[in-house]
């Protein structure tokens, strides 16, 4: 998502640089990926009581701070390397000081123009008119979606749909904005030209951020993304260089989340800030931003792994881990994706991230990957080589990255991951048929004779998430087998029936009911991940195209880097 705004007496800065549609978008789907950093990751953690306080004040919680949604990150000064709330290291530190990026800078468009194998819309060749009608239907959900938010909540970070309001909640110092920001490339990619040109507009001139001046220490926010990033260096300041989860920006202080164990950091948050930071050093010619992330590879190199296995808490200080909990959903999930995508993105010479990718999935298959009494293959949790029988939905993307993994491996093992790949996405599928809703749970078992349904009460629920759906998505490109359209299909349908409501879509408190009470929140992912799943689900491969772009993990694409383009510097 992106954090921009219209300074006093400066244009937007897209039209200030000059830049064409194509341009503003390329830069926007930048942006929208680089400022997840600050957003929607939020919602996609587990529901549990300890993480509902997030969204509740803190009594020890410095006055201005502001939490980074796990999965990303913020951070803390060290005494032997203050930096400044520019980026720069403080006099007498002994730290080198950072590079200026502040200058003007002009991203080599051109050239990364025709290093696109495909349009970013694709050619729209002959098909079938059923495939087209499908398409249509979604396109036709995300524009009901969108012009009930702008109607109702145009502003604020979510829909309400039944109160026909909008939500901002207590998260991230009273940021605005967020289903604007992340419905940007949906609304591109669906030509749905007004309503982006209405978002766009929107981001460029009203998305004020005076309440975020307060607890960034400084009277405007820097509408760069390059500024953006080195405001966020200071959180890789602690002795090992892994981020803590929270930082106030104005003064640099940081700490641990409250519910992190031993003030560790979350595996799923520093973990997934590698395709994003590597993207920033190409547009800036700025290394800082690599090395940042490439020093999480070392300490994660160099630390013992039990059984192979990444835990989901590690501490900043020691860089040993806090305990021995190992999950593919919630908390770990979005750090493997990063892996076998940070390969992907460099156009496959980042061996290092295919290495650790490739080990890491050999451990979890060993481990974790069980097989039920039914024959559902599924990926269990583990607590200090205990398994728990459970997957949640947010693993349910695993599907997905297994098979995208597959298709660049050796011939003697590329059958047998897509045979994985599949196995996990039609369990993850089942845990939607087996429901009333034919939406699936939060959580599925497969304990005391049940098998992907949800036992517990707490689990029951469906807030629109995306993983099923980006799981048929990647199959339906990498196989083609007509039944992933058809289940994203039964999705829509599904969606159709119990989530749409008068003035938007809302997620559902019970899967299985066939009266199901609404939770009252379009989640603003619905929009940047949800419906683009199931749009692309049903176009031909030549849109997005999987061989110029990769999705970061809300559905934001960044581009392959082919031709090592950089960004040109001018100083």
């Amino acid at each position: 998502m992106v954090l921009l705004r219209k300074l006093p007496g400066m244009p937007g800065w897209p039209t200030a640089l000059g830049l064409r549609l194509p341009q503003k978008f390329l830069f926007l789907l930048f942006l929208s990926g680089l400022l997840t950093l600050c957003f929607g990751a939020l919602f996609l953690l587990p529901d549990s009581s300890r993480f509902k306080r997030l969204f509740l004040p803190r009594r020890a919680t410095p006055r201005h701070a502001s939490p980074a949604a796990p999965r990303r990150l913020r951070e803390k000064p060290r005494a032997r390397q203050q930096v400044q709330s520019d980026g720069r290291a403080e006099p007498g530190t002994g730290a080198a000081p950072a590079r200026d990026t502040r200058a003007s800078f002009r991203f080599d468009y051109e050239r990364f123009r025709r290093s696109l194998r495909h349009p970013v819309r694709g050619r729209r060749p002959g098909e079938d008119p059923e495939t087209r009608a499908r398409r249509m239907k979604i396109k036709e959900m995300m524009k009901f979606a969108w012009d009930n938010y702008k109607l109702y909540a145009l502003g604020k970070n979510e829909l309400r749909p039944l109160t026909k309001n909008g939500h901002i909640g207590n998260m991230f110092g009273g940021l605005r904005g967020a289903t604007v920001v992340d419905a940007l490339d949906t609304l591109y990619i669906m030509e749905l030209e007004e309503e982006f040109q209405e978002a766009k507009k929107w981001v460029e001139k009203s998305f004020d951020l005076n309440v975020v001046s307060q607890f960034l220490g400084m009277p405007v926010f820097k509408s760069k993304a390059l500024e953006l990033g080195e405001k966020l260096l200071p959180a890789f300041n602690t002795p090992t260089g892994i981020p803590r989860g929270v930082i106030n920006l104005g003064s640099g202080m940081s700490w641990s989340w409250g519910w992190a164990s031993a003030g560790s950091s979350i595996l799923a948050e520093f973990g997934t800030l590698h395709l994003e930071f590597l993207h920033l050093s190409e547009l800036s010619g700025n290394p800082v931003f690599a090395e940042k992330v490439m020093n999480i590879r070392k300490v994660l190199n160099r630390v013992e792994k039990p059984q192979g296995l990444y835990p989901n808490f590690l501490s900043p200080v020691t860089g040993n881990w806090v305990q021995h909990h190992v999950s593919i959903g919630g908390l770990g999930d979005s750090f493997y994706e990063y892996l076998i995508k940070s390969w992907l993105m460099s156009d496959k010479k980042d061996s290092e991230a295919k290495k650790m990718y490739d080990d890491a999935l050999e451990a979890i298959e060993k481990h974790l990957v069980k097989k039920s009494a039914g024959g559902l293959t599924y990926i269990a949790e583990w607590r200090g080589g205990v398994l728990d029988h459970k997957m949640g939905h947010l693993a349910c993307f695993s599907g997905g990255m297994i098979a995208l993994g597959a298709e660049h491996a050796g011939e003697e093992r590329k059958q047998h991951y897509m045979d994985l790949a599949a196995e996990i996405t039609s369990t993850c599928h089942e845990s939607y048929a087996r429901s009333d809703t034919k939406l699936g749970p939060e959580a599925f078992r497969f304990d005391a004779g049940t098998e992907a349904m949800a036992t517990r009460l707490s689990e029951r629920y469906y807030i629109l998430r995306p993983e099923v759906v980006e799981s048929y998505m990647y199959m339906w490109r990498l196989t083609h087998d007509p039944k992933y359209r058809q289940w994203g299909w039964e999705v829509v349908k599904a969606l159709e029936k119990h989530c749409r409501v008068e003035a938007g879509f809302s997620g559902i408190r019970d899967v299985y009911t066939t009266t199901p009470t609404h939770d009252n929140m379009q989640q603003s992912f619905f929009l940047a991940e949800t419906l683009k799943y199931l749009y692309l689900l049903f176009c031909e491969d030549d849109v997005l195209s999987l061989d110029d772009w990769v999705f970061n993990t809300e559905a934001h694409p960044l581009p392959v880097n082919h031709t090592n383009f950089k960004a040109s510097v001018q100083q």
